[in-house]
């Protein structure tokens, strides 16, 4: 009958070979000691004994025990069976019908399946009790196949089964193939049998059909049970429970009560279990309170369901009634509470949970030594977490992957390689869950080596196709910059999820491809995959970064279509993006309709309204603190930002003594990057230095940079200098930042045998070839005079991509008084498709201006305003006024000036004044100077200029009369001053 359903199913003969030498024993040679003789009355005490020792040893196994201590039991169950079984075959008794059933029962139930299956063979006679011994042990190994195929040699052999052996063979066809039509044929068994009314029989019937999906068939044989017994009742609830019909399981449970039987605790726990796994809470915990003495299981079922949606406070307070109610919890309850603390990261909580296991001896295993790791690491005590690890003796692959987990969120990336090391060391093969946390953290690192190098790894140990680890390698390549072998990757992945999109629309976002990340969200939208939060937040930071309102908003009624506009993460980056394109008004309303507000949320908030005013930015810091809500690192910066765009000293000030009272430390190299830039800006360089002299000892790169920039910026380039020379004393190595800036100041010294210094210290470091130190040594050599170097630097550089080089170039070259090499760097510069910026035709128009080039330079600055959309700025005014009037076109330049369009500032009326004097244009020079004079009265320039006008014309009577009016002014005229250096120019 059974082979029909396509299982081949062999016999098992009596002469079947068995490994009888492996065991060290054999019945057939120790039939009787040749020392010892017993009567047969003597004989058959001696057996009733053993029998009766084995038969409560078979209670004892088969009597429920806790989870944690059935390996104990089941080892001295075995150690007894084992004695019997020497005893039995020592008096050449084993194999007695009963003894041998008995024997071959406990060794099944201890689950030692070759000496069940030895005993078996050697049976005299193999009865239902025997079959059913060995069908229950393959069936509780979950061996489901081979428990059919003894069914089949069992009926082979002419032994029909009884109604135990029909539930077992039941039970086994819903677990083996969940196809229905094994367990038919064996339905169609039972009822030749005659055994279709009886309990066990029906109860296994229905528990097939409903596992099976066949919730039709449990149900009618369950109306047609005369009077069905719990075990049917669990199983038609439990069927339609796991079927996901929760409310018809909890109707047939009120059933079962109405009709006077008492639930017990499967019943319980089978409903419990339907309505925590369809999120049913409510009813759960009714459920609950109606159950008289809820067990272990119960519990954690509870505790577990609760944790695991999120309801993380009644999950502890259940683990506290469950202590109260005198229950013993098990590893299970310990993994799942330590779960729902770890969700809050509450580290007092934690901690008394531990010092409870402690007291238990239930954190020496290693199911709870991981969920304690994973506890500690997420509430950020990595230390504590690795304390666990190290002082439990037995170490498998879930708990080195807890402590890699743990070490790889909390940023900890150089450690997470660290114990990938000793992981392999140790002999722990790496999994799925190893490699993500792995590649995480290269990832953070930005390895893209040691990652390429694991990528080899992965393919070479068949996980390539595993999309856990596709999404990690996926995240650690665009996070690495490498898009190009991120985009292959992601067109190999064939079941793409969220994390697959979000992985490359957030790799986009961060290398500022915001084109490419909208094109990435748009294609997912299209491939019908539904953005989630990350998405989303993800795609508004690009729209932010782009400063496009319209994409931002377009962005924002996916939020509400999606129910994630208020949420914590989507909503903070709402806030960001509304912040960022300028409408701090929308921010604001979404800030306050928001139920839970982080710092993140509140930080971005902060951030717009910097960019109004500094005041509304310090109101909402104020609200922040009267709220409750920790400041971060972040607030601090942004605000310190915001009093450096605004030279708010007095605030800023403020702004440290909160972080110094509120106890963050320098250890933070962002704090101390914002404090010592909010110093600088505002020029106060005694403040940052005494603020660095307070900083820990061993200072980074990032740090001596900022005080190199910020002296540099404030004009001070020989205290950069000195701040440089101390820098390289302490070994500490500068970056291109750092080259960058301190070329700045040699720039402003024309100190060129400084520059020299440094460029050979480039150069033997290998950053000669980057282009941000390339176009900061052009600079230099542009701005001490050396056009050969500059020429030379600029040719050997390998990228020229961005504009800064090419203007530092042009510049040079103008300043200089090569007009024509500026030109052509600026033909160069267009055929290389480097788009020209306000720098780029400030140089051009200068050369035009020194080389009396009117013509062309009229034609550029028409071009740059109609072809490359440049709007004019004051200086590139000031300029045609100085090309026009330099060489003669003074009407030229008056028309320019009045067909401005905007009221000329005094850098235009300077450089037409300049130009007047040149000529000798006394009416024209005078207009001018008394136009700066209007806008500049206590500047000595205008008076100086029409006096030496008034002088070069011979009209003395007119500087007699400027120099009175500077008088009764009382403008004063500053000397000059100059610097001669004695650098020898190559």
């Amino acid at each position: 009958m059974l082979p029909r359903s396509g299982i081949k199913l062999q016999r098992l003969k009596s002469n079947s070979p068995t490994p009888n030498h492996q065991l060290k024993f054999s019945p057939t040679h120790l039939v009787e000691h040749p020392q010892t003789h017993r009567s047969p009355l003597q004989e058959l005490y001696f057996c009733d004994d053993l029998l009766k020792i084995c038969l409560q040893e078979c209670k004892k196994i088969q009597s429920r025990q806790l989870l944690d201590r059935m390996p104990h039991r089941h080892s001295a169950s075995l150690k007894t069976a084992k004695a019997i079984h020497a005893r039995a075959l020592r008096f050449g008794i084993s194999k007695d019908g009963k003894l041998g059933n008995s024997i071959l029962d406990l060794y099944a139930k201890c689950g030692h399946t070759d000496y069940a299956e030895k005993v078996f063979s050697h049976l005299q006679r193999r009865d239902e009790l025997a079959w059913n011994s060995i069908l229950s042990m393959n069936s509780r190994k979950g061996l489901f196949e081979d428990v059919l195929e003894k069914f089949a040699s069992m009926w082979g052999c002419g032994v029909v089964g009884n109604q135990f052996t029909f539930a077992i063979v039941l039970s086994a066809c819903a677990k083996f193939s969940m196809d229905a039509e094994l367990g038919k044929q064996v339905h169609c068994a039972v009822i030749k049998t005659g055994l279709e009314s009886d309990a066990y029989c029906e109860g296994a019937l229905i528990d097939m059909y409903a596992k099976c999906g066949h919730l039709l068939f449990a149900k009618r044989i369950f109306d047609g049970a005369v009077d069905p017994d719990t075990v049917s009742w669990t199983a038609i609830i439990s069927g339609f429970a796991q079927a996901g019909s929760t409310t018809k399981a909890i109707e047939i449970f009120e059933q079962m009560q109405n009709v006077g039987l008492v639930p017990d605790t499967v019943v319980f726990v089978t409903v419990l279990s339907a309505c925590v796994g369809q999120g049913r809470l409510e009813e759960a915990r009714h459920l609950f309170t109606q159950m008289p003495n809820p067990n272990v299981v119960a519990w954690n079922v509870m505790i577990s369901g609760h944790a695991k949606a999120g309801y993380v406070g009644e999950a502890i307070e259940l683990f506290k009634n469950m202590v109260k109610a005198d229950v013993g919890p098990t590893r299970s309850t310990l993994g799942s509470i330590l779960s729902a603390i770890a969700a809050v990261a509450n580290l007092r909580y934690g901690s008394q949970v531990h010092s409870w296991a402690v007291k238990r001896g239930l954190d020496s295993n290693v199911y709870a030594g991981s969920s304690l790791v994973n506890m500690y690491a997420k509430c950020r005590k990595i230390e504590a977490a690795k304390a666990v690890f190290d002082g439990l003796e037995e170490k498998n692959d879930v708990l080195w992957n807890a402590l890699l987990g743990g070490y790889a969120q909390n940023g900890h990336a150089r450690e997470v390689l660290e114990l990938f090391s000793s992981m392999k060391i140790s002999g722990f093969r790496p999994d799925k869950y190893t490699y993500t946390s792995v590649l995480s953290a290269c990832a953070c690192l930005g390895n893209k080596d040691t990652g390429r190098q694991l990528h080899s790894v992965i393919i070479k140990n068949e996980f390539g196709s595993n999309l856990y680890v596709q999404n990690s390698l996926l995240d650690m390549y665009a996070k690495c910059g490498s898009l190009i072998i991120a985009r292959k990757l992601f067109e190999r992945i064939g079941n793409r999820d969220n994390v697959s999109w979000n992985a490359m629309i957030v790799g986009y976002v961060q290398e500022e491809k915001e084109e490419e990340a909208f094109f990435m969200f748009r294609r997912m939208m299209s491939e019908m995959t539904s953005p989630d939060e990350v998405s989303l937040a993800s795609i508004l930071s690009a729209a932010a970064k782009m400063h496009d309102l319209c994409k931002g908003k377009q962005v924002h009624c996916y939020l509400v279509k999606y129910g994630l506009e208020k949420s914590l993460y989507a909503g903070s980056s709402l806030i960001d993006m509304y912040s960022k394109c300028g409408i701090v008004e929308a921010a604001t309303l979404l800030f306050s309709h928001m139920p839970e507000r982080s710092v993140v949320c509140v930080n971005a908030l902060i951030s717009g309204h910097a960019q109004l005013s500094l005041r509304g930015a310090a109101c909402i810091f104020k609200n922040m603190l009267c709220d409750g809500v920790q400041p971060s690192e972040v607030t601090f910066a942004t605000l310190l930002e915001a009093c450096s765009d605004n030279i708010d000293l007095y605030f800023g000030r403020q702004i440290h003594c909160c972080i110094v009272k509120l106890g963050f430390t320098y250890n933070d190299e962002y704090l101390a990057v914002s404090l010592l830039g909010m110093y600088m800006t505002a020029r106060r360089n005694s403040d940052a230095s005494n603020l660095f002299s307070e900083l820990p000892h061993r200072k980074s790169t990032i740090i001596w940079t900022v005080l190199i920039s910020g002296n540099a910026q404030n004009g001070c380039g020989e205290q950069a200098l000195v701040w440089y020379q101390e820098m390289r004393s302490h070994n500490a190595m500068p970056d291109q930042a750092t080259f960058a800036s301190v070329l700045k100041a040699c720039s402003g010294l024309s100190s060129l045998e400084d520059g020299r210094k440094i460029h050979s210290l480039i150069f033997f470091i290998g950053y000669d070839k980057d282009e941000l130190i390339g176009s900061a040594l052009v600079d230099m050599y542009a701005k001490c005079g050396d056009m050969g170097s500059s020429s030379r630097v600029f040719s050997e550089m390998i990228t020229k991509e961005d504009v800064i080089s090419w203007n530092s170039m042009i510049v040079g070259y103008a300043k200089n008084g090569y007009a024509k090499n500026a030109l052509e760097i600026f033909e160069e510069m267009k055929m290389a498709n480097v788009g020209p910026d306000e720098v780029t035709f400030l140089g051009v128009l200068t050369a035009c201006s020194h080389s009396g080039m009117v013509s062309e330079g009229r034609e550029i600055y028409d071009s740059m305003i109609r072809v490359y959309w440049v709007p004019p700025r004051v200086d590139h005014c000031a300029c045609m006024v100085d090309l026009f009037g330099r060489w003669g076109f003074l009407d030229e330049a008056e028309k320019f000036i009045d067909e401005m369009g905007v009221e000329p500032d005094s850098m235009i009326w300077a450089t037409y004044l300049s130009s007047c004097r040149l000529h000798g244009d006394d009416l024209r020079g005078k207009r001018a100077a008394e136009k700066l004079i209007e806008l500049e009265p206590q500047s000595s320039s205008p008076y100086v200029l029409l006096s030496n006008i008034h002088a070069a014309s011979g009209n003395w009577d007119g500087v007699d009369l400027v120099r009175k009016k500077m008088t009764e002014k009382g403008v004063t005229k500053v000397p000059g001053r100059s610097k001669v250096s004695l650098d020898v120019v190559g």
